[in-house]
């Protein structure tokens, strides 16, 4: 009996192996199938190439054909990249993501030359400067955007409801990111508008809403999160906690179940549960969408707008050898709960969409604030 047993272990540990030995086999005869396509290319190709942009491209396409947000980034984009979060840089000022091989604008950045200009989410690029970006890498049609400050691009654009493309000549300019605004509107209404989440915005809110919570009068919240693309996870949850005083955040499951995360808010709500609003639209995206997603699920807040773009995943940004790095798509967010926000997006509770004429208008050109102060006001 025991040496059948052996024998049956024997057997099947044969089978593992040449499993194993098979897979390994047919990863090695891939590489050198790889090698022998870039020979070929070099070799017969009607005009020369250069074997490391060929080679970048190739990691580059093994990225992104895992996600729209995976990437490979060479060591002088890395260092552009890492110019850029120090919050002032040149450009258009847009959040862009890859999909269906063209360039797709998650978001405009506020008061930046691509949101003056009238790009909007969702938008598609399909030319930069007559230069068909079907193709073409994230990394390249990023790097075709790229240029000296008050040089002026022009973008070729597919939108959802418009039968022919559009054009759009844009100046390049600094860009200067500043994440939150503050006001009182019509007497007793406190807004927030946040843009972005960089590392001071969690700060910037608070100091802000402490502000106006020693104005007696302000009665209840606006946080506008329009056309905002995210950023950091930090900001996210600790914005979320100014807002609740217990219950889950967000979650994030990865790969590996010991990295798996929950977060929870703390008591304190800086806004002793005054009545909140909160502003969505299709470019509101990944940070944007925790913050609304949290604040529906606990029923603190009514959301107001459109529903927002699905960017539900977290990126890891690996440096490699070379200096360059991946950005590399690590774990996925889910909402206090359990839904995940990936290619889902959070639903508003009120769907009203930024171009709405059922109802009269006040600013003439923000037409989901008007509603949303008409609600407060009852």
């Amino acid at each position: 009996m025991i040496g059948k047993i052996l024998k049956t272990s024997f057997f099947l540990y044969l089978i593992l192996t040449n499993l194993v030995n098979s897979t390994e086999n047919d990863i090695y005869k891939k590489i050198d199938l790889f090698g022998e396509v870039l020979e070929k290319i070099n070799k017969e190709y009607v005009d020369e190439i250069n074997q490391s942009e060929s080679m970048d491209s190739a990691i580059n396409g093994l990225l992104q054909s895992l996600d729209p947000y995976s990437a490979y980034m060479s060591p002088e984009i890395f260092n552009e990249m890492q110019t850029e979060t120090s919050g002032e840089f040149g450009g258009l000022g847009i959040e862009v993501s890859m999909e269906s091989g063209v360039v797709k604008v998650i978001s405009p950045i506020d008061d930046t030359p691509a949101s003056k200009a009238g790009i909007k989410a969702g938008d598609y690029i399909v030319k930069i400067n007559d230069i068909q970006v079907q193709g073409k890498s994230l990394s390249e049609a990023v790097e075709l955007m790229r240029g000296p400050v008050g040089s002026s691009i022009e973008l070729t654009i597919r939108r959802r409801g418009e039968k022919k493309a559009l054009t759009f000549d844009i100046t390049r300019e600094i860009i200067q990111i500043k994440s939150v605004k503050a006001d009182i509107l019509d007497k007793d209404i406190g807004y927030l508008r946040l843009t972005s989440f960089n590392e001071n915005s969690g700060d910037q809110i608070e100091k802000e809403i402490k502000k106006l919570e020693k104005d007696k009068s302000v009665k209840a919240y606006i946080l506008d999160l329009r056309n905002n693309p995210g950023g950091l996870l930090s900001q996210a949850i600790k914005i979320s906690d100014f807002f609740l005083n217990n219950g889950e955040i967000v979650s994030t499951k990865s790969r590996k179940a010991i990295e798996n995360r929950k977060w929870f808010a703390k008591k304190g709500d800086l806004t002793n549960g005054k009545t909140l609003l909160v502003l969505i639209n299709y470019g509101s995206a990944s940070a944007s969408e925790i913050v609304a997603g949290a604040l529906k699920d606990h029923k603190r807040a009514i959301l107001l707008g459109e529903n927002s773009y699905g960017k539900g995943s977290v990126q890891s940004i690996i440096p490699l050898k070379n200096e360059g790095a991946i950005r590399l798509t690590v774990a996925k967010y889910y909402l206090p709960s359990g839904k995940s926000i990936s290619e889902v997006g959070v639903s508003p509770d009120i769907e009203i969409s930024e171009d709405s004429d059922d109802f009269v208008i006040k600013t003439e050109t923000d037409n989901q604030l008007d509603y949303a102060l008409k609600l407060l006001k009852g």
